[in-house]
């Protein structure tokens, strides 16, 4: 295992993960002694806009994977248009390797209530909800006792520590669905609706959650607003890099010695993170990883010193999203990894557009062709050709991300895919998996 070197420590930056590992920090006792609702009485004593102003101020970008501005995105609620304003905190985390949501909120939920409380009064929300997913039953039994415990202290209802503003707060649980990760298809879903994307325009800002305007952040997005309003917008920016501020939590998985979160600056590398996670597991060499979740296009060794944020990722040809970084190693196959997360948005898809309903159902069984050893030349056109029919096509970014692992280990790993096909590599499914796939 790899010591990491100080001035690889040194890139550990523990803003929202500070309080992860004091006993008990998920007690609003043990919240407020460590900080907790200073920023919120904080918030409350200066006007909206402001709070508004500071977020924007700030540089804070959505945490949830398109990196869209935070101040931005509350700026555009419309102000005096008499219809009620709703926050909702997405918080269906449910990509593989993604793992940065459901720790903050089991360790820390009450800086997500904070944040929650001093969002919806940026934006004069008197109701807001936490949609988070099904699955997620101790994260979601945390988040309703620290609720609970924020209404008993005069946090949430009427009245907030006597200022007028008043806020209810409820915790949603859905049905475990990942199109619901997608904030338009989370909407429909919170109001009672099969769980499906939205055609856009309009967008949720003027016509959201009951036709009113809405913001939908991610979970930590609004956690980091607490931190912004007690450190102020220069110290936020102190982290990070010029247009990505701030700290991330990077979610480490596969082929390393200490898998976890490690919440560092904007702009760390692969290279480093490895190295604060102990380096790879003996034996084994990067060969390919994910950056940002299975969404995000694949990359390889030559991009270890990529700086993770939202513009070099870009520049490297994939998408920071979600900070998921699975890491694999010349031990790992890419065309069955690509395989095995191809068959999850297959059966995740909502089937309301056709490029990413049949798109994927047929992808799935080109991929068991192949590895099955009975694939053909024309399946890697087949491959592309499905894509581009998918990319840019699909009514919502689940099936264009779906794409990402296929292009870009076609365009990496090309050779692998020929060894099923040629027969010098030995096939990885059996012939029963060909059932329907032809």
């Amino acid at each position: 295992m790899t010591v990491p070197s100080r001035a690889t420590l040194e890139k550990l930056t523990p803003v929202l993960t500070k309080r992860w590992l004091s006993p008990d920090a998920w007690r609003r006792d043990v919240y407020e002694q460590l900080d907790g609702y200073a920023a919120l009485r904080k918030a409350l004593a200066v006007a909206p806009d402001d709070l508004i102003q500071l977020i924007k101020d700030s540089g804070l970008r959505g945490r949830g994977g398109a990196g869209f501005p935070t101040g931005l995105k509350w700026g555009f609620i419309p102000q005096g248009d008499g219809k009620p304003h709703y926050l909702v905190v997405n918080a269906d985390e449910g990509e593989p390797g993604t793992c940065k949501d459901l720790p903050l909120m089991t360790h820390d939920p009450h800086s997500l209530v904070e944040g929650v409380i001093i969002a919806s009064y940026a934006i004069r929300a008197n109701r807001a909800y936490i949609y988070i997913r099904g699955e997620a039953v101790h994260a979601a039994r945390r988040l309703r006792n620290a609720v609970a415990e924020a209404y008993a202290a005069g946090y949430l209802g009427t009245d907030i520590l006597g200022t007028g503003f008043d806020l209810e707060l409820v915790v949603h649980s859905g049905a475990g669905a990942y199109i619901c990760g997608e904030e338009t298809a989370l909407l429909d879903s919170l109001e009672g609706f099969r769980g499906q994307p939205r055609l856009r325009p309009p967008f949720p800002a003027t016509h959201g959650l009951y036709a009113s305007p809405t913001v939908v952040n991610n979970v930590g997005t609004i956690a980091s607003v607490p931190y912004i309003v007690l450190g102020g917008a220069a110290w936020w920016k102190s982290m990070g890099t010029e247009k990505s501020a701030g700290p991330m939590i990077y979610s480490l998985s596969g082929r390393i010695a200490n898998p976890g979160q490690y919440e560092c600056g904007l702009g760390i590398t692969l290279r480093e993170l490895i190295e604060l996670a102990g380096g790879m597991l003996p034996g084994h060499n990067l060969r390919f990883w994910t950056p940002g979740g299975s969404s995000t296009p694949l990359l390889t060794a030559e991009h270890l010193d990529v700086p993770l944020d939202f513009e070099g990722v870009a520049a490297a040809g994939s998408i920071l999203g979600t900070t998921a970084t699975q890491i694999f190693s010349d031990q790992d196959c890419p065309v069955y990894a690509t395989y095995r997360w191809l068959e999850f948005y297959h059966h995740e898809s909502c089937g309301k557009c056709t490029p990413c309903r049949e798109g994927n159902y047929w992808m799935v069984r080109v991929y068991r062709r192949i590895l099955a050893g009975q694939g053909t030349q024309e399946d890697l056109d087949t491959l592309l050709d499905t894509c581009d029919n998918i990319l840019g096509r699909s009514f919502c970014g689940l099936g264009d991300g779906a794409t990402s692992p296929v292009t870009s280990s076609l365009k990496y790993f090309k050779q692998d895919y020929l060894d099923y096909i040629e027969g010098r590599t030995a096939p990885m499914l059996s012939e029963k998996t060909l059932v329907g796939a032809h």
